[in-house]
């Protein structure tokens, strides 16, 4: 007779850490702790990072990054993963290797390439094993429109373009897109759109005057944490949107640079000061 396993579900974020503490693991792990879900984490890459930009990367071994990943599996329910840096190709099919092995039942894809600062963040020549070997296991894949820019090779300068390149994301093999708007100019609002093959649904939120560090990171680690906790898709994305929203509206400035950091807590009380 099965014995009902009671552990809880967990969320594994397999990305780079920002020393600075707004955006990469670190923030991750904050956002699946907002949510009340176990956080685990895979380091893939280590950054020197501030507010003002990145000042240095480092790459651990690709045998010692999955090591971290069997690890994990090996003792906790993981529901979902999120994907964030993965730096180069090597890492990239490390990963794949494992999520193929360990099945998870979601990942959650955030294809990391470029900092908010401008650094580079993603290796040009891993662009093909990104494509290839990770987007066919993605549950969503979360780009903005620069990283789709980068992804399909062309311009995107409109809504309507922005469309159309969700359909050309979805052909690249993810079951779902969610395309953040927010770098598309001449709107009054930031619109994400939401598409998997069968539905397009826009997700509108007020402009924030706000020059936010993390976002992308926040968005897909809540993605996870909603799918551990119940969520379909289209709503564990869109809470995601109204969960980063609220966080970009509480974001403050803990540096010296005019660059704010989310606040993932901003539901629990006043954010830091």
């Amino acid at each position: 007779m099965e014995t009902e396993d009671r552990r809880p579900l967990s969320a594994l974020t397999i990305a780079g850490s920002d020393s600075g503490g707004g955006a990469g693991i670190q923030a991750d792990l904050k956002t699946f702790a907002a949510h009340r879900v176990h956080g685990l984490s895979a380091l893939a890459a280590l950054t020197a990072q501030n507010t003002r930009g990145v000042t240095a990367i480092h790459v651990p071994p690709v045998e010692f990054l999955r090591a971290q990943i069997d690890a994990c599996f090996a003792d906790f329910r993981i529901h979902a993963v999120k994907l964030g840096m993965l730096a180069n190709a090597s890492v990239i099919h490390a990963v794949a290797d494992a999520l193929w092995v360990h099945r998870p039942a979601h990942v959650v894809v955030d294809p990391v390439m470029v900092a908010t600062s401008g650094a580079r963040l993603l290796e040009p020549a891993a662009l093909d094993a990104l494509r290839e070997r990770l987007f066919p296991l993605a549950t969503v894949l979360t780009p903005n429109l620069p990283e789709a820019e980068l992804l399909l090779g062309r311009e995107i300068p409109d809504e309507a373009a922005a469309r159309e390149a969700l359909r050309a994301l979805l052909e690249l093999g993810a079951k779902a897109v969610l395309l953040k708007g927010g770098h598309l100019p001449g709107t009054g609002a930031r619109v994400d759109w939401f598409g998997d093959g069968t539905q397009v649904v826009a997700h509108s939120h007020p402009t924030l005057n706000v020059n936010g560090h993390g976002t992308g990171c926040t968005l897909a680690s809540a993605i996870a944490a909603r799918l551990c906790l119940g969520d379909p898709l289209p709503e564990a994305c869109r809470a995601a949107t109204d969960y980063v929203h609220g966080a970009l509206r509480h974001a403050y400035r803990p540096g010296s640079s005019e660059v704010s950091v989310l606040d993932p807590f901003w539901r629990d009380g006043p954010s830091p000061v």
